[in-house]
């Protein structure tokens, strides 16, 4: 019955149903005609389903994310990153990627990465000669480094649903996402190889200029440091940093730059609180799920059916990947986490594997989903700003893509590069 239960969930997704109306109404049905709990247990396991402290860091990080957006920030990370490297071959093409990368820390959200930075820098890389269709995919593949770089909402979701330490999984993907960031500046030089005139095009360093921008940007650069470095400070909790967040971006927007009118707040509020209530609804909605999966012990069926064939942890890491790589391309990846961590990991720490990187190849596996045709929110926020066919958006970022795969694979097969820098700190 469960079978059929998520045969109907996905059949409802396909055809167009929000991810949540669907998972209630396989939830639904499964109740309906079992007749398990009554319906009422519905709304208890929704609200149960939000009942956690670490979940209000959720619409305090997204806050962040909007007043940075709005506070004119994205224009000083663009000329701070280009300033620092301007002068590397192809360099348009490297700013690009570091931008996103830097505002993506600030954000920890794909979407408004590409809209932030894609607005600002596709057109110049359009006009230094890159191909509109490259130049999106390179903005939609570098904010999928939003969710990988802390602070990160998907992140916050799988320690949440796994019971693992928020602030180990944010300084563990310091590293990874440093790595697939350098991965993606090559793939930009791989590009642009044959365009000398691309690759030749570069600014000369100037020491001065960068100090200038360094000064001009320092205001958003310090926001990463205080928030991590609070946490791991012992200062505060990971929601409390989202709350110091929220206060430091509001003084940088309002007092220090002044960039952020006070008759924006409203706007900046409702914004944030409708991204917040999406993620909410999902997760309350996937809790009616994971309770019916855990009253029938789907999770021991699938670890036995998982056991039969797989025996090994270089087998169980490759069928996961093959299935987070699918599952992210067509599913939301907050009710990715919820609905399959608490079925498919525990088979792999049986296994093993160290709770932490299992957490992470999970969350980065799920994220490449951002950038994977048919669903990735990255290209169809590319393809809003725009204005070309979904079909070139997707084009564009293949080579993107692949270095992403490519990379989750390193991280799962060499589980020092998500493990170093939290054994290092003692985490």
């Amino acid at each position: 019955m469960i079978g059929i239960m998520f045969i109907f969930m996905f059949a409802l997704i396909f055809i167009g149903l929000p991810v949540y109306l669907s998972i209630l109404g396989s939830g639904i049905m499964f109740l309906t005609a079992t007749g398990l709990k009554p319906l009422l247990l519905v709304s208890q396991r929704m609200t149960t389903g939000l009942d956690s402290f670490p979940l209000l860091a959720i619409p305090l990080f997204v806050l962040v994310g909007e007043l940075m957006d709005r506070g004119g920030i994205s224009k000083r990370m663009i000329n701070w990153a280009d300033s620092l490297m301007g002068w590397v071959p192809g360099g348009l093409g490297v700013v690009t990627i570091v931008s996103c990368a830097i505002f993506a820390a600030l954000t920890g959200s794909g979407p408004a990465t590409v809209a932030a930075i894609g607005s600002i820098l596709i057109p110049s890389l359009t006009k230094t000669g890159y191909d509109k269709k490259t130049a999106a995919g390179m903005v939609a593949a570098g904010g999928a480094l939003g969710p990988i770089i802390p602070p990160s909402i998907a992140m916050i979701i799988y320690g949440v649903t796994m019971g693992l330490s928020i602030p180990k999984m944010f300084i563990a993907g310091v590293l990874p996402g440093l790595v697939m960031m350098a991965l993606l500046i090559l793939v930009n030089f791989f590009v642009i190889r044959n365009k000398p005139e691309i690759f030749n095009k570069r600014e000369k360093f100037d020491f001065i200029k960068l100090l200038k921008n360094t000064w001009s940007a320092i205001g958003a650069l310090l926001l990463p440091i205080i928030i991590l470095g609070g946490i791991y400070a012992g200062i505060f909790t990971p929601t409390e940093a989202a709350a110091v967040g929220v206060v430091y971006a509001l003084l940088l927007g309002l007092i220090i730059y002044r960039e952020i009118n006070i008759k924006d707040l409203p706007n900046a509020l409702l914004k944030s609180m409708e991204t917040a209530a999406m993620v909410g609804i999902i997760m309350g909605a996937a809790n009616l799920l994971s309770w019916i999966m855990s009253v029938n012990n789907f999770g021991d069926m699938v670890t036995n059916a998982l056991g039969s064939f797989i025996t090994t942890r270089v087998s169980y890491l490759i069928v996961l990947m093959i299935l987070l790589f699918f599952v992210g391309a067509l599913m939301d990846t907050v009710a990715a986490i919820i609905i399959l961590a608490p079925v498919l990991v525990p088979f792999g720490i049986e296994l093993g594997i160290d709770p932490l990187h299992l957490g992470m190849i999970f969350v980065i596996n799920l994220v490449i989903g951002y950038v994977t045709p048919p669903f990735g929110y990255n290209l169809f926020t590319a393809q809003s700003i725009t204005g070309l066919k979904f079909n070139d958006i997707v084009k564009g970022v293949i080579p993107f893509l692949i270095i992403e795969l490519l990379a989750v694979m390193l991280f799962a097969f060499v589980p020092g590069i998500i493990t170093f820098v939290p054994n290092l700190l003692g985490l």
